[in-house]
């Protein structure tokens, strides 16, 4: 009777055991863009950086959409913490309000682990241009701007981009008028700030900076709230704005329904990457700040974007069909 109860038992703990292909089961990262770019980046530096914790995390690629079809994919996914995503501003606070028709609900559809990192933009102005018209600072624009209604213009990567909506939000904080400019993305829109078509931009630190450092662009403000580590001696829009804030960020999200100790198990692991020396390093040379965060707090933050959004967008006039 003792063998067999001690076969028994040692069947049953053999079989509480995942199997050895659950054990080398992968996590799949969805990045909602192109291989490449700085988000991309983000997410194969922490799948490295997590891989001891949580073993393997392949990143598989998803562009289109504006980044709906990646999200989406997200979203429909099995709730069991093996297929997460990347949140972007865009994703999850401007194309819900952008689009016509979503495929999915950025509200109910996923449930946060954690917001990664953050990119201040940068109103910029063409270093001759700030010259001629002597502006120095946000406020010279903007008393340039009210002595001269509709002489000033802005580009920006496009209708419904982040550096369109941020032009908004300033023109509406302001007080002024700028006529838009939308070019077919960022490069062409900043090539048209450096040859003098348009008298400033809202740029993303992280391309701006070298033209910033060769002395072709004038800083006149940050839009995060607070200093950028990465241009301290330029202050936030907000110093002059009260609460301006409008800058780019990504996290991680889950499908909604994963539970909760799964979220939190992400959630230990990809914090703990973010937090590494190296990996802060890694980021300050993409001028991004890593800005980990508990679940909770993600949640709650993302929620706040889409409702910030959801005003600037429709003032905006923004629409994709």
């Amino acid at each position: 009777m003792k063998r067999r109860a001690l076969l028994l038992s040692g069947a049953a703990a053999f079989a509480a055991l995942p199997s050895f292909a659950q054990q080398q089961r992968v996590i799949r990262l969805v990045v909602p863009y192109a291989a490449g770019g700085p988000i991309d980046a983000t997410a194969r530096l922490l799948a490295e950086r997590v891989k001891d914790s949580l073993g393997t995390v392949i990143i598989d690629n998803k562009p289109g959409g504006g980044g709906n079809i990646g999200a989406d994919l997200v979203a429909k996914a099995a709730p069991d913490g093996y297929t997460i995503g990347i949140s972007a501003t865009a994703t999850h606070a401007i194309n819900p309000w952008l689009f016509a028709k979503m495929p999915y609900d950025a509200a109910k559809d996923f449930a946060g682990i954690t917001q990664m990192v953050r990119v201040p933009n940068v109103l910029v102005m063409n270093a001759e241009t700030a010259s001629r018209l002597k502006i120095n600072t946000l406020r010279d624009l903007i008393a340039y701007g009210k002595a001269n209604p509709g002489k000033l213009n802005y580009g920006s990567g496009g209708n419904g981009s982040a550096g369109h909506l941020a032009g908004e939000m300033f023109k509406r904080d302001a007080g002024i008028y700028a006529v838009h400019i939308p070019y077919n993305g960022g490069n062409p829109a900043q090539l048209a700030l450096l040859s003098g078509q348009v008298d400033f931009n809202f740029d993303n630190l992280a391309t701006a900076a070298p033209n910033i450092k060769a002395g072709k662009l004038k800083p006149l403000a940050v839009t995060t709230l607070n200093r950028s580590p990465s241009l301290p001696d330029v202050p936030p829009v907000a110093d002059t704005l009260k609460g301006f804030a409008i800058d780019t960020w990504w996290g991680l999200v889950a499908p909604a329904g994963t539970p909760r100790d799964t979220i939190n198990r992400l959630n230990h692991a990809f914090v703990a990457a973010l937090n590494l020396p190296d990996t802060k390093a890694r980021f300050a040379n993409l001028m991004a700040e890593p800005v980990p965060t508990t679940p909770e707090e993600f949640d709650k933050f993302m929620h706040a974007e889409l409702a910030k959004y959801e005003k600037v967008v429709k003032a905006s006039g923004a629409k994709v069909d």
